[in-house]
């Protein structure tokens, strides 16, 4: 990335979800600006989010940089490996 660029950090979410509760928390206990898109009982924005995460429709969904890394458990998966930093970075 250029200097100034920032890592675009996406998250398809349902509201109440406590996955996506946590995994919004994780984020932003490392200070990560994300993009929410709360998707309560839109079937729509759903198949769109489906479509972008390689089928799943479980909330949440992440996306880093446009590159889809999956639900709340991936995340701190990444998290315990040390990968998320490298991604976020």
């Amino acid at each position: 990335m250029a200097a100034g660029e920032t890592t675009k950090v996406e998250i398809y979410t349902w509201r109440t979800c406590p996955f996506c509760i946590r995994a919004k928390a994780l984020l932003s206990l490392k200070g990560v600006v994300f993009t929410e898109y709360a998707i309560d009982g839109d079937s729509a924005a759903r198949a769109a989010m489906a479509e972008r995460a390689g089928g799943r429709r479980s909330v949440p969904q992440t996306f880093i940089d446009g590159t889809h890394v999956g639900g709340c458990d991936d995340l701190f998966a990444l998290e315990r490996s040390g990968q998320l930093d490298a991604l976020l970075a």
